[in-house]
């Protein structure tokens, strides 16, 4: 799984995909940033709270290849013969998306630790931000993936991944448009902004904590599923 991980994630940075992603973050957040300091605020949660939608949005980045790739290259055969396990496989390309995903929003704290000698720092609050944004990324990279494998081209990948995300941001504004009750409910209980929103207040609810990573358990399980299927198929 190490070596895959090393591969994957040196390849983000072979290839222009691993800076196209981190100089988006970095820009829109810098730019959100700025709008902040510049209103004389320093309440940093308008500047996760534009994350949550960006780094959803840009998800599909870091994903459309990590899977595809290797299909449209034929290089899985290579990868099969290896005495690595399916699950190995997936787990070493989930987590370099990962890593980068982190390397991304990690400028959020490096805002913080800045406007931090100037303004008081509610830092239960910038720590539940954090961790709800990496939650959504773990959960939102293992969905993606989970698309991305289920084609050898990176643009089906990537409008796959873009419209599960769209689908995804939608959820909460669905919810609230819908009469009935029942289904308002599930769609409340999947949502990610609903499960996110608790940990932008400091709130740290295991419900949230265990939606995140079953959402993320469950794809990643999927994608295994999908790559195991093609390995003994020999396709």
């Amino acid at each position: 799984m190490t070596a895959i991980f090393l591969r994957e994630l040196n390849s983000y940075f072979i290839s222009p995909i691993g800076y196209v992603y981190l100089a988006a973050v970095y820009v829109l957040a810098g730019y959100e940033y700025a709008i902040l300091i510049l209103g004389g605020s320093a309440d940093l949660s308008n500047e996760f709270a534009f994350l949550y939608t960006v780094t959803l949005l840009l998800t599909p980045i870091l994903t459309m290849r990590l899977m595809s790739e290797d299909k449209k290259q034929k290089t899985e055969q290579a990868l099969f013969s290896a005495p690595v396990t399916s699950g190995a496989i997936v787990a070493g390309k989930y987590f370099s998306a990962f890593v980068v995903y982190l390397a991304g929003v990690a400028v959020t704290l490096l805002h913080t630790v800045f406007l931090a000698p100037y303004a008081k720092i509610n830092w239960m609050i910038i720590i539940g931000n954090f961790v709800g944004i990496a939650l959504m990324g773990l959960a939102g990279i293992a969905l993606c993936m989970y698309i991305s494998a289920q084609t050898e081209n990176q643009i089906v990948a990537a409008v796959g991944g873009l419209a599960a995300m769209l689908l995804v941001i939608s959820l909460n504004s669905l919810a609230g448009v819908i009469p009935f009750g029942p289904v308002q409910k599930a769609l409340y209980a999947i949502s990610f902004y609903s499960r996110y929103h608790n940990l932008t207040l400091g709130i740290f609810k295991v419900s949230d904590l265990f939606f995140f990573i079953s959402f993320a358990s469950v794809f990643f399980f999927l994608t295994t599923r999908v790559l195991e299927k093609r390995r003994w198929s020999g396709k």
